[in-house]
């Protein structure tokens, strides 16, 4: 479980059924989340940020299964950044059902994870159905897909890849310095989505900054199959 340089990987899993609901954005918008020595990754002249709704499935840390804490959704919302020769993304927020994801993600890797009732379904035969739902401040939201079962790969150039592919994740450290970490997979299928839907209020569920994503269209919604994980430490770098 060793990366490139020898470093092991701090948890393993299978990340599974992503959907990534994105959204044009201003950069300029950004800079308020903005770690230390990073800027908005663009598409001629757009940033983005995305509404991500996934399975986190056999989920280890350093090698070990924690009872309870082995399967379970994620929903977070991110934005896409970069620094020099990294391409990444930075985290506004992340919901898991789990007590013990939140201690750990927001303690080594700064991160604002919430633990919140949720739960996810599939259904898969010659079409895909997809259920996210979560209860926040006692209202229900859900996020629904069906797609066609018949995966395939999009090119490197595709604005599918753009969106799915990123190999960095990054923070802010306590001090106010850059946090990095690695998240390695392969390059991930996509299903042709037919339907989707989603009833987030992104006001009630991240504040009255994001009320400008209530009033706008996904910009692109991607429906990837996902592949097992590995992630490693955060480590603080300069900039």
């Amino acid at each position: 479980m060793k990366n490139k340089t020898g470093q092991k990987a701090f948890f393993t899993a299978r990340w599974e059924n992503l959907v990534l609901v994105t959204y044009k954005v201003d950069p300029g918008f950004l800079s308020q989340f903005m770690p230390p020595g990073l800027e908005a990754d663009t598409i001629e002249g757009s940033a983005f940020i995305s509404l991500v709704a996934f399975d986190f499935l056999d989920t280890k840390v350093k090698g070990i299964k924690f009872p309870f804490h082995v399967n379970f959704p994620e929903i977070n919302l991110r934005f896409y950044v970069k620094s020099m020769d990294k391409r990444g993304v930075v985290f506004i927020r992340e919901f898991v059902p789990k007590t013990i994801i939140p201690l750990i993600a927001n303690t080594l890797y700064k991160e604002n994870y919430k633990c919140i009732p949720m739960k996810s379904s599939i259904e898969k035969n010659g079409r895909i159905l997809l259920n996210h739902t979560i209860e926040f401040a006692h209202k229900e939201y859900q996020i629904n897909i069906e797609a066609e079962n018949k995966p395939y790969l999009p090119s490197a150039d595709s604005i599918e890849h753009f969106f799915k592919e990123h190999e960095w994740g990054f923070g802010t450290s306590g001090k106010k310095r850059l946090l990095t970490y690695r998240v390695e997979h392969p390059f991930w299928e996509v299903y042709p989505i037919r339907k989707f839907e989603h009833n987030f209020d992104f006001v009630e569920i991240y504040g009255e900054k994001w009320e400008f994503l209530n009033l706008e269209s996904p910009f692109n919604v991607t429906f990837a199959k996902g592949s097992e994980i590995k992630v490693y430490g955060a480590e603080i770098t300069d900039h």
